[in-house]
């Protein structure tokens, strides 16, 4: 086979396989297909860049994978639906909670939108800035900082994304939500986790849907 050092064909494989599961899961979420942008922004961020050494013939497989401190990238499903319950695209100010190795941050940075990106693990949240950096994502900020503060001196944002289980939903970072956004976050509820998508309406009100049951790591506290 010829070198492939971008692994295109996987990544287009990737996508077919996220197509394919947007329509066996669109009765249960509501969503029955990427967006373009959405589709586009995946298949430019290099998903191998962001994965260990040893998973990196997993890079482009759905399913999550370890990358150190206890911590996992989402699977490229998972991403994709997230990244479409946010609603974010070009000019958006989007905060998100819990930037692992980066990933996330690079789809919603490669949409076109300005990503202000918290870690609570300092090791992950340093190597995450200098591999964006690497990349040239340049409108995407990672900080070392306790996902539950949110980052208030940007706020407040068009959307915010959290990639970690929350006992409950953080009303710090609802109170960062401009209105006519959309919060994207993993919820306990009794022995599962619940997917759920709040938007607040131009009066402030919350409308809060539960999308589909999930397995995160949980949100914690620096």
């Amino acid at each position: 086979m010829p070198d492939d050092p971008d692994r295109t064909a996987e990544r287009e494989r990737m996508l077919a396989t996220i197509r394919e599961l947007f329509q066996v899961t669109a009765a249960e979420t509501g969503v029955a297909e990427v967006p373009p942008a959405v589709m586009e922004a995946l298949r430019r961020v290099p998903r191998h860049r962001f994965v260990p050494g040893h998973e990196q013939a997993l890079a482009y497989a759905d399913m999550p994978l370890a990358i150190g401190n206890g911590q996992t990238i989402s699977q490229p499903y998972m991403v994709a639906l997230m990244t479409t319950l946010l609603g974010a695209g070009e000019g958006s100010r989007v905060l998100e909670v819990g930037t692992g190795c980066g990933y996330q941050t690079a789809v919603l940075a490669a949409l076109g939108a300005q990503v202000f990106s918290l870690e609570v693990v300092q090791p992950l949240a340093e190597a995450a800035a200098q591999r964006l950096a690497g990349l040239g994502y340049d409108n995407a900020d990672v900080r070392h900082g306790d996902g539950y503060g949110g980052w208030p001196e940007q706020a407040p944002f068009d959307a915010i994304l959290v990639t970690a289980a929350a006992p409950q939903v953080p009303m710090t970072l609802v109170r960062q939500l401009r209105d006519g956004g959309n919060l994207v976050i993993p919820v306990v509820r009794g022995a599962r986790q619940v997917l759920s998508v709040l938007h607040r309406e131009a009066d402030g009100d919350l409308h809060r849907r539960d999308v589909l049951p999930v397995a995160f790591v949980p949100m914690v506290r620096g």
